[in-house]
């Protein structure tokens, strides 16, 4: 450990054995179908979703098609915490998460007595990798004095061992609240979020140091380098990138937040670093706007993530078709957790009404 932080690498020691790599997660990106084998493809999902009394939801970084497909279903496509919220709402009986695991989890933690399927089981997060629940309940117990503040990309046993859970727009209030009550913070998992948190309200926080691989790769001179590009251009940054990225942001916000902003702000070309996945609802919401892929580090098998999350890549049309059929790939998270996994998650909720912040509106990745 060094100085108020502890270094744990994304792709864990043993992290082979229980989970899949990113090369691996780039192997089984589903094949794009043909176009008539798409149409007959959505037909029969949207059969499958009826005839189970299921409801899609899906996150804003996953392929247009299901996001398409969601809305298209009566579902929903958002970030984590509003998928799971809009699932527990819903009267469907089984929820399909189109995203990566922990949202499955979050979904199953606020709705147990519901099936809930995702199309690959094996769709990670290395924010996720990157905070084993034993090394982060050892920590924890070290430092029994702070209060334990876990952002929603993490484990149902992590969940479990927080105080509070929190997503990037509603980090900064939670922090400021802890810190009117004179609390010291343990933070965890991201790093970037975690230091953008402590620069912005001057918090005493502990740092668990994990990172998002995608927003890990963004470079601030490329960036410098494209903004000289389109002079006229607003850049919108997820808190996840590195401090270098988000100090060159005219807005920095979650999912949620970079949206609203695209719809608001009064430019017509945005440079946006956050998951390429979004750029399909902010096309959609401003058709005759334009936006650009921040730099990241290195081009094609150069780079990890290209700016797109190889779990997020692994759900598509044909994927989720067979998972409707066959009812495989249901998550399940232990009984004896559930109870102690809602509590900070919850007390999130409870806090987001108190201070009039919608539900709806909170993001998370």
């Amino acid at each position: 450990m060094q100085g108020n932080s502890i270094h744990i690498a994304y792709e864990h020691p043993n992290a082979a054995q229980t989970s899949c790599s990113t090369a691996h997660a780039w192997a089984k990106k589903p094949r794009e179908p043909e176009a008539g084998e798409k149409v007959e493809l959505i037909a029969r999902i949207k059969n499958m979703l009826v005839e189970q009394d299921a409801v899609l939801v899906a996150h804003y970084y996953v392929h247009p098609d299901l996001q398409d497909l969601a809305e298209a279903t009566g579902g929903i496509v958002s970030d984590s915490l509003d998928m799971a919220n809009f699932g527990n709402q819903h009267p469907a009986k089984t929820i399909v998460v189109a995203g990566v695991r922990f949202m499955g989890e979050t979904a199953k933690i606020l709705n147990p007595e519901k099936r809930v399927l995702m199309p690959d089981l094996d769709a990670e997060c290395s924010l996720d990798l990157g905070c084993p629940a034993d090394e982060f309940s050892a920590f924890c117990d070290a430092h029994p004095e702070r209060t334990v503040v876990v952002y929603a990309n993490t484990s149902a046993a992590v969940k479990a061992r927080a105080d509070w859970m929190v997503t990037s727009s509603i980090a900064l209030p939670v922090v400021k609240h802890l810190m009117a009550q004179g609390k010291k913070i343990l933070w965890a998992p991201d790093r970037h979020l975690g230091s953008y948190v402590q620069e912005q309200t001057g918090a005493d926080m502990l740092l668990w140091q994990g990172s998002c691989i995608v927003h890990d790769e963004y470079k601030a001179q490329e960036l410098i380098e494209l903004k000289a590009k389109y002079p006229r251009a607003k850049v919108l940054v997820h808190p996840e990138a590195p401090r270098a990225v988000v100090k060159l942001a005219d807005v920095v916000g979650s999912t949620s937040q970079l949206i609203k902003a695209a719809q608001n702000t009064d430019a017509d070309t945005f440079i946006v670093a956050t998951d390429n996945g979004i750029l399909h609802k902010m096309r959609i919401l401003c058709p005759h706007k334009i936006f650009l892929e921040a730099p990241t580090a290195g081009q094609g098998a150069t780079c990890t993530s290209c700016s797109h999350c190889p779990w997020m890549a692994m759900n598509g049309l044909l994927n989720l078709a067979e998972v409707l059929e066959r009812g495989h790939n249901e998550i399940h998270v232990d009984p004896a957790i559930i109870p102690r996994a809602v509590l900070p998650i919850q007390r999130m909720l409870d806090f987001a009404r108190e201070i009039k912040l919608p539900t709806r509106g909170i993001g998370n990745a």
